[in-house]
């Protein structure tokens, strides 16, 4: 893995401006299809419309950030994976140093790693397309919801499911880039306190074989948004996308990749690599 080091100096910026892509409302549920849906047409029904928002630079103050109250976090983390798109290597030694990293984070009794994604941006290329690797999201979302989150934990671990379900049960990402410092389509992370839960849009994303939940997010003035700049391979965020103990806990922190206008022009495309991942407290009121 790369050890390159930052060109950032924070001196230079409080943060930037920039364009984040909302759902706009309508009378039906969005949905989006992962594959070219039966009967052609488009694959979602869902519209986007592009709105300036102040993102905020977190890498000043990364070490106030916590999962419990933000919904996200900056660690600092040395991966011993050579080759990121090593699929056995992934899977062999990534997933155990990830199982290691949010229990140490969360204090959980157990932590799962049940998939991963790979990305790198191809400029132009649509997300999902035959022979391309998987692109940036571009759109706000949050990657489960509250019929979603408890329904994974089911779908993976049937026989134990409702015993864990009776505990604490967060769905966390470590999300890191593989290339850096990475300056193309960084994340914006959206402060979880400022986000009213009529703000979070229930939507269907349809694969050939199930159907799953997501959020996709309405534009609110009162949101609050953070980015990370220039992010190295020894550096990870930790996203929180579910959470089970409604206690007035971050529950659900909405993200995109958006499009830096402070990056340099000849910012290589992004590579980066996000594990989706369980997390579980025997206790349904633990701390993280």
């Amino acid at each position: 893995m790369s050890n390159a080091t930052s060109l950032y100096s924070p001196s230079k910026t409080l943060g930037v401006e920039a364009d984040l892509q909302f759902l706009e409302r309508s009378g039906e549920k969005p949905r989006t299809y992962t594959f070219d849906p039966p009967g052609g047409g488009p694959r979602s029904n869902a519209r986007y419309a592009s709105r300036r928002v102040a993102i905020q630079d977190a890498r000043r103050d990364a070490a106030a950030f916590a999962l419990d109250r933000e919904g996200f976090a900056f660690v600092r983390h040395q991966s011993a994976v050579r080759d990121f798109w090593n699929e056995d290597e992934i899977r062999r030694v990534y997933y155990a140093e990830a199982e290691r990293l949010l229990r140490d984070a969360t204090g959980a009794d157990r932590v799962l790693v049940y998939d991963h994604t790979l990305r790198r941006r191809v400029p132009d290329a649509e997300d999902r397309a035959a022979g391309l690797p998987r692109q940036p999201a571009t759109r706000v979302h949050v990657d489960q919801t509250l019929k979603s989150g408890p329904q994974r934990v089911r779908d993976l671990l049937q026989d134990e499911a409702e015993e864990l379900l009776r505990g604490r049960v967060q769905i966390i990402n470590v999300w890191r880039p593989i290339v850096g410092p990475l300056w193309d389509s960084p994340l914006a992370l959206c402060d979880a306190r400022t986000v009213d839960f009529e703000d979070l849009v229930a939507s269907d994303l349809i694969f050939p074989d199930r159907v799953g939940e997501t959020y996709a997010v309405t534009y609110n003035p009162a949101q609050r948004w953070y980015y990370v700049p220039a992010m190295t391979p020894d550096e990870a965020l930790l996203i929180k996308c579910y959470d089970s103990a409604d206690d007035g806990r971050a529950r659900f922190a909405p993200h995109t990749a958006f499009t830096d206008p402070a990056a340099p022009w000849d910012a290589p495309p992004r590579q980066s690599i996000e594990l989706r991942t369980l997390v579980f407290h025997a206790d349904p009121g633990a701390s993280s």
